[in-house]
């Protein structure tokens, strides 16, 4: 008599796509957390960002350095002649000496002013804001006269330009670097072979870049939010009041963006099977990334390269910002500028998701990018 066969218990359902990419990203999200390097790293971001609010406050236009230049005509050439701090420079006459001031040029210009109620009969000439450093080096304090009030001061244009793209290149390159390191290590240790035989690949794609997207997203929400801390205790809540929105934007855009880049980045990694062989593959991603950076660096104050820069994808996310703080874009230029970069960032990952999927189980020699594109044609 033979006894009754146990049932075999049911076997647990395959996740779908869904469950399998969030399961991959709240594996990333948690990995990542309890790292003490994200946890520093983050930590010093948010001081730099408030230590940079603090000394804007202090020092305001005194960041510059040098020699003020100032244009001055032949009548008062000999009001600056022996001030220190100050470096004249000759104007045939008015007109030519404010050219030079709303071509900044010059920082100010000192001119006659023959106004009865102006004893000293000089008025200093700037373009958008009292020229601090020329009043003050004058043994008298003459009126001033503003050509462009509306304008934005340069040492704002400059810190706020700047901080923009130092936040993009340091959470872009830090979550990207990671993302790449990871699905290197996994491929190197055969880790990937067990998780590719539960998760499809392109699911554990779409998981890490998810997990890290919220992950960077969520350090430039408390960048954000220490930045409009910052600028209320240190009274500056004008400034608070024209960044509001291109932070706003800022954020929008590189959600949009760091998609964009983390497919790259685990596309370019998933070619190489070893930690050392990441330079070649990765450098032109970090390239990219490094553009928006440089370009508010050496062009905050070049309307035309900032035009290009919140068009182009890979540096929208720091450029048009940008131009919205300083308020030389239509209100249909981020909309546009944003479907262009959601346009762009679908068509990347869809081509990194195929060579991820081609790439990721060779391990060995590196795979050339134009045998993984022709497999994936």
């Amino acid at each position: 008599m033979t006894s009754p066969t146990a049932p075999r218990p049911a076997r647990p359902a395959t996740p779908s796509a869904v469950q399998s990419t969030l399961m991959v990203a709240e594996r990333e999200i948690v990995t990542q957390i309890r790292t003490k390097s994200f946890l520093i790293s983050t930590g010093v971001l948010l001081l730099l960002v408030l230590g940079g609010i603090v000394l804007t406050s202090l020092l305001g236009d005194k960041l510059g350095g040098g020699d003020t230049k100032v244009a001055v005509v032949p009548a008062t050439a000999s009001v600056i002649a022996d001030v220190d701090g100050l470096e004249p420079v000759d104007a045939a006459d008015e007109d030519e000496a404010r050219a030079l001031v709303e071509s900044e040029e010059v920082s100010a210009a000192i001119l006659p002013d023959e106004d009865a109620g102006n004893p000293l009969g000089i008025v200093v000439v700037g373009l958008d804001s009292a020229p601090d450093g020329v009043v003050g080096a004058l043994a008298v304090t003459p009126p001033v006269e503003l050509l462009d009030d509306s304008a934005t001061p340069d040492g704002l244009r400059y810190l706020v330009s700047l901080l923009f793209g130092l936040v993009f290149l340091m959470a872009a390159s830090s979550f990207g670097g990671t993302i790449a390191q990871n699905t290197v290590q996994e491929k190197q240790s055969r880790i990937v072979e067990i998780l590719l035989s539960t998760v499809p690949p392109r699911a554990l794609l779409a998981g890490k870049i998810l997990g890290n997207t919220v992950l960077a997203v969520g350090q430039i929400a408390a960048i954000a939010a220490v930045a409009v801390v910052g600028l209320v205790v240190t009274g500056q809540d004008d400034v608070l009041s024209l960044v509001g929105a291109p932070v706003a934007w800022f954020v929008l855009f590189f959600l949009v963006g760091f998609v964009l880049l983390a497919a790259m980045f685990a596309s370019a990694a998933s070619l190489v099977s070893r930690i050392e062989d990441t330079g070649s593959v990765l450098t032109p991603v970090i390239m990219l990334v490094m553009i928006p950076y440089f370009g508010v660096i050496f062009f905050n104050d070049n309307d035309t390269v900032l035009t290009v820069m919140s068009y182009v994808p890979f540096s929208a996310a720091v450029g048009m910002p940008v131009r919205l703080f300083l308020g030389e874009a239509s209100w249909w230029e981020p909309l546009l500028s944003l479907a262009v970069l959601v346009v762009s960032a679908a068509v990347v990952t869809a081509i990194g998701a195929r060579i991820y999927e081609r790439s990721v189980l060779r391990t060995g020699r590196r795979v050339k990018l134009s045998e993984a594109l022709a497999k994936a044609a």
